[in-house]
């Protein structure tokens, strides 16, 4: 089979709302990998994967060892991983690199495929209005406290950080969940962007929405869905890019 597809999914959040379903999900998305694999070039993971992932120097959770397992021979197969960190997921050091083989990226990154422009991202940081998001994205991102983080015994830290991160999801108003429309901030954030560059396409995660945005001729935004409360992915296939659900 030909490997020409390129496949985008995130917001998975396996760590959640306890371990029989989060076993569940990864098993899920499992099964959609292999699938995928089968005539995909490229496989994009768009972010908050994992609920909480935190790495130290010699050691990581100790779950997730089938999704961990299953992207390696993947990548070992040959085709490629993309893994965005998330605003969940953002604590890592180089254990996806070196032992997984994925290709790991902080910030939003442009690439060309089939010559059309993407402009891919995870999304959390884009409403720049939210003062006190930006703040906290820069205070958990700072080297001294992640070195500080990283003092504290997995046992306590790893803990901690489930019920942080747990405890920020729920914390989100029933205004921050719903669908705004035009008015959502990623889709004005991509009407800024194309006054001053061609892109074609835009994908983001972070907002769990399962939607596409019309934002002028031939463009197109994109926001993923989460997989807690759906499956959904999008597929460019050379021609087209569409959102689908996984069963």
């Amino acid at each position: 089979m030909i490997k020409n597809k390129y496949y985008f999914v995130g917001d998975t959040h396996l760590g959640v709302p306890n371990y029989k379903d989060s076993l569940e999900r990864e098993k899920k998305l499992i099964r959609f990998l292999l699938e995928a694999e089968k005539d995909a070039k490229v496989i994009y993971l768009m972010g908050d994967i994992f609920d909480f992932w935190h790495e130290y120097k010699y050691v990581v959770p100790k779950y997730y060892v089938r999704l961990l397992g299953t992207l390696a021979s993947i990548v070992d197969r040959g085709t490629e991983i993309h893994f965005f960190t998330g605003n969940h997921d953002q604590w890592i050091r180089d254990y996806f690199q070196k032992e997984i083989g994925m290709i790991v990226h902080t910030g939003e990154i442009i690439v060309e495929i089939d010559n059309k422009t993407f402009l891919l991202a995870h999304g959390d940081g884009i409403d720049k209005r939210d003062k006190t998001y930006i703040f906290m994205k820069r205070l958990f991102t700072s080297k001294f406290i992640r070195i500080l983080f990283a003092s504290i015994h997995p046992r306590w830290a790893i803990a901690f950080g489930n019920k942080w991160s747990s405890g920020s999801r729920k914390s989100h108003s029933e205004y921050d969940m719903i669908d705004k429309g035009e008015r959502e901030p990623h889709f004005q954030y991509c009407l800024e962007k194309i006054k001053n560059q061609n892109i074609n396409y835009f994908i983001f995660g972070h907002r769990h929405l399962n939607k596409e945005f019309n934002i002028g001729e031939n463009k197109k935004l994109i926001i993923l869905s989460d997989w807690i409360n759906d499956s959904g992915f999008s597929i460019w296939d050379g021609t087209n890019l569409e959102i689908k659900k996984f069963e």
